[in-house]
């Protein structure tokens, strides 16, 4: 093959990301026999350039296309000649044919002896060279090993089928058995939620791990109706309805544990997205001291559940652990001498001395209605699961002005946003004032993972809009990636939050409506509040979760 010269040192020199020095001292790096990084993966290492940096500057500077894997369709045929391993040790991947070409990826456009191997494994063609993320590479050879994998229980579900002996509420049934395989996957991999997505060329299982998605399977699209079919008999939903969404419900003992599943289905282009919430029946709860609040953070929220009575919010996206939180306070505060109802949709856990009530919107009774009727029921606490409409809020808040300690939940991005929140929802600003005790918004971010941790550096850029937030001699880390952390680099969540103190003068510009951006200077400036990056950095430079992370759910 043609084999263009190039430098890499010197090219990125040439465009300002390194200078001789930094050139010279990653060259000594790439001696060290205990390293043996190429030196472009040096450079990204020592934070010097982004790999899609790096991959768009040799993109332009060869004349090789950059190419976005994830929007290919691969020939998984193509790859049996090379073993997995193989590709991934040099992150090269043949992934297409056509009458002219066979199509190759690559990290490393200049290691011509991979290329050269792939050229001799189809001399009836030529090459054509395209430039790919490592990511983007492993992702492909992921995909690889899991059609493997599952390659003989699809086959028995496929011979199930065009056999005619397969039969959708048979428990002994192949397709049964394949969905069991699904969440016992799901449940040693500590997942929350399973999503069966079907798309044009074959059906993806994924499950969020630690608040991210990654892929378990892969099928062909011609198991997917009896996949699909048996999911929804589980959860006692319509099978022939596929026009609209459908929520439903089901129990499975899994390796000798009790789990209930929460089932979604909507209907999408190719078909029906399914996705199954994991619900441990057997799941501690957490004291509020190992959510994650430490520190200031700590104190304040204590001091919110010692309020006799008023409303606390907790914010956050869905999938943030706001019920988790809500759960952890009430266990803290709860005792004989009170009585405590909750309100929730659905009843995930058991509370110790909470009377729990699980809201049916069925028959027309939802939070409101719940609400209003507890208030009958003399309680001191009181949570709401989710305040969803302007009634609920209304109910809440004035139970809250009646002697009730008050818990709920919004979707809001921070925590002076929930006031703007309650006021478009239609509440008047003096009830708020005169009701709000405090706020808690709230993230998830990823653990490093404590058997592949080590030091980092940040990349320049990412230093610059961090510096202000960072001692001069700051270290933080990243987990490289093994097999105890399924090579993501991360083990497990914690919670990094922000509250804002509802102190008297806050009240009051509540009480004439001013806007979140004044309300949060003047908290700052009183003690009464500190933005969330504070609290993600804070963890970061103590090792717990990376600046990546942190910059991944907040913003500065």
């Amino acid at each position: 093959m043609l084999q263009k010269k190039i430098r890499l040192g010197d090219l990125l020199i040439e465009k300002g990301y390194i200078d001789e020095n930094d050139l010279k001292k990653a060259l000594q790096i790439q001696k060290d026999e205990r390293y043996r990084y190429k030196l472009g993966e040096i450079f990204v290492n020592e934070g010097y350039i982004s790999e899609k940096e790096l991959a768009k500057l040799l993109s332009s500077q060869l004349g090789i296309e950059l190419v976005d894997m994830y929007g290919e369709e691969i020939d998984f045929e193509l790859l049996s000649k090379f073993s997995s391993k193989v590709l991934r040790s040099k992150y090269i991947l043949p992934f297409k044919e056509d009458s002219e070409y066979i199509y190759v990826a690559t990290t490393d456009p200049l290691d011509y002896e991979s290329v050269e191997m792939i050229e001799r494994a189809y001399p009836a063609k030529p090459i054509k060279l395209f430039l790919a993320l490592k990511d983007d590479i492993s992702y492909v050879l992921d995909r690889l090993e899991l059609i493997e994998t599952t390659k003989v229980l699809i086959n028995n579900v496929k011979k199930d089928i065009t056999s005619g002996t397969y039969r959708s509420d048979n428990e002994q049934s192949s397709i049964m058995q394949l969905i069991e395989v699904i969440l016992k996957n799901a449940i040693l991999k500590n997942a929350s939620d399973i999503h069966i997505e079907p798309n044009a060329f074959n059906v993806v299982v994924r499950s969020r791990i630690d608040g991210v998605l990654r892929e378990n399977f892969v099928f062909d699209l011609d198991i997917y109706n009896a996949l699909a079919s048996r999911i929804k008999i589980l959860g006692n939903l319509d099978i022939s309805e596929k026009r609209k969404s459908q929520d439903g419900r089901f129990s499975m003992k899994i390796n000798d544990k009790d789990y209930d599943f929460r089932l979604s289905t909507a209907p999408v282009m190719f078909g029906e997205s399914i996705v199954m919430r994991i619900l441990d029946q057997q799941k501690i709860l957490l004291k509020v001291n190992e959510l994650g609040i430490e520190g200031e953070n700590l104190e304040s929220f204590n001091e919110l559940l010692k309020s006799p009575f008023g409303i606390v919010l907790v914010t956050g996206p869905t999938g943030s652990g706001k019920t988790t939180t809500l759960y952890a306070a009430l266990n803290e505060i709860k005792s004989v001498e009170n009585k405590m109802i909750t309100i929730e949709d659905p009843i995930e856990y058991q509370l110790p001395l909470a009377q729990q009530i699980q809201i049916n919107e069925k028959i027309h009774y939802g939070f409101a209605e719940a609400l209003r009727s507890i208030l009958r029921q003399d309680p001191d606490i009181i949570m709401v699961g989710e305040v969803r409409d302007e009634e609920t809020l209304n109910i809440a808040v004035q139970a809250s002005l009646t002697g009730h300690l008050v818990f709920t939940t919004l979707h809001t991005n921070d925590a002076p946003s929930a006031i703007t929140r309650m006021v478009q929802m239609g509440l008047p600003p003096y009830l708020i004032s005169d009701s709000l005790i405090g706020v808690v918004a709230q993230r998830l971010v990823r653990k490093i993972c404590p058997y592949c941790k080590k030091e980092h550096k940040l990349q320049k850029n990412v230093y610059e809009k961090l510096k202000a937030y960072l001692p001069k001699d700051y270290k933080v880390y990243m987990g490289t990636g093994c097999e105890k952390c399924g090579f993501s680099g991360y083990s497990g969540r914690i919670l990094i939050c922000e509250i804002l103190q509802i102190t008297p003068a806050i009240s009051h510009m509540i009480s004439i409506g001013m806007n979140k951006y004044e309300i949060a200077k003047k908290a700052e400036e009183e003690g009464a509040y500190r933005p969330m990056i504070y609290d993600g950095i804070l963890k970061a430079l103590k090792g717990i979760t990376s600046i990546e992370e942190v910059l991944r759910v907040t913003r500065i």
